[in-house]
This record gives structure tokens, sequence and C-alpha cells, in this order.
């Protein structure tokens, strides 16, 4: 469904959550994903063996390391490698630095302490705004969803759009209608239509 509506990319989490899959079923999946649908597998602080073997046994495209992971095994990932940032304030921008050159992409989450991804919360904008001098291109996530998704495009204009538990009628849950919403409402912000 997310391919027929147009998404440049499909992530499976492999991290403990309510979305979570196994590398059999995403390798199922992947493999009746048409070329040029970029894949995306999600870890958090997972051994650096594991997120290779599953890497190649599911032919994931990218990785998007969510935990705590060192700016040297996001480079033992290269060119594969996407780096989630927690936002609680301005000061994450300072902790991307020795990521430079270890990372293709760098992704905007929203911060709270008991939970590492999948918040269904926004952030301040602003910040992610200001990493984008950083000139590594920015994912933007966190509580995006149909209804603030051409407000975070004309804001943030980031590089891609990372939008989970926002479309969803439960966790783990897709809801068709909310996902063809969303892709309206991102061609309408991208075509400068606004929202309806």
């Amino acid at each position: 469904m997310s391919v027929e509506m147009g998404a440049d990319a499909i992530g499976f989490i492999f991290a403990p959550s309510p979305r979570q899959i196994t590398p059999e079923k995403a390798r199922e999946i992947i493999c009746s994903i048409p070329p040029f649908v970029h894949t995306v597998g999600v870890f958090v602080n997972e051994r650096s063996a594991t997120v290779r073997r599953i890497m190649e046994f599911c032919h994931l495209d990218l990785i998007q390391f969510h935990g705590d992971e060192s700016p040297e095994v996001c480079g033992d990932f290269m060119p594969h490698t996407i780096k989630a940032f927690r936002v609680k304030d301005r000061s994450v921008l300072q902790t991307i630095k020795p990521y430079f050159g270890k990372i293709r992409a760098l992704l905007f989450d929203t911060y709270l302490r008991e939970t590492i991804g999948g918040t269904g919360k926004t952030f301040d904008w602003s910040t992610a705004v200001m990493g984008k001098v950083l000139g590594v291109p920015i994912i933007l996530s966190g509580g995006l969803g149909p209804s603030n998704i051409a407000g975070a495009i004309s804001k943030v204009n980031p590089f891609a759009l990372d939008i989970n538990s926002g479309i969803e009628e439960r966790p783990g849950k897709k809801d068709h209608i909310l996902m063809e919403k969303l892709m309206e409402n991102i061609r309408n912000a991208e075509n400068g239509k606004g929202s309806k």
C-alpha cells in the first residue's frame, strides 16, 4: 500500500516495539517491493554483527540507528547509515558534529525520557531548521501526520519525512485512509497548495 501511494522508502523496525518485525517477514515483504523504493532497517543499540546479519539477510538499503550508537559504529555501516537524534533542545546540534562523514543523513525525532521513538509528539521544528546548516540531509520525524505535514514541509523543508504513529489506527496497525490523506497533503504542500 505504501508503494502504491508513492512512498520513496519503507522502514522495518527490528527493535522491541509494537511495530517490531522479524527478519523473515521483512525479507518476504522486501522481495515483493519494486526496485527504486528504498528499504530501511531501524535498530536501537543492537550489536553490529546482528545488524549486519539482518541487513544482508533482508537486503536492506539503509540502516537507521535510533539508539546511542557511536560515530564509529555508524561509520562502519557507511554509506548505508542514517542516525536519529532525539531533540530535547538545541543542544542536540552539538552532539551531531562527531558523526560528520559517518552518516548519510540525520533524523530529528522528539525526545521523551521514557521512550526512544514512535512518540507521536512533535518538537520545536526551529531546531531542525538550524540543523540544516550542518550540510547533512535532514529527515524529519516525531508526531507527523495528515494534520501537520504541510506545516512541517513549509517550515523545515526536510530532505525526507519519517512517518509512523501519525498514520496508525492503533500502534503497529496503519490506517489506509490516514495514509491516503497524508500523501495527498504532502503532494499539495510540495505543489504549493497547502493542506485541505
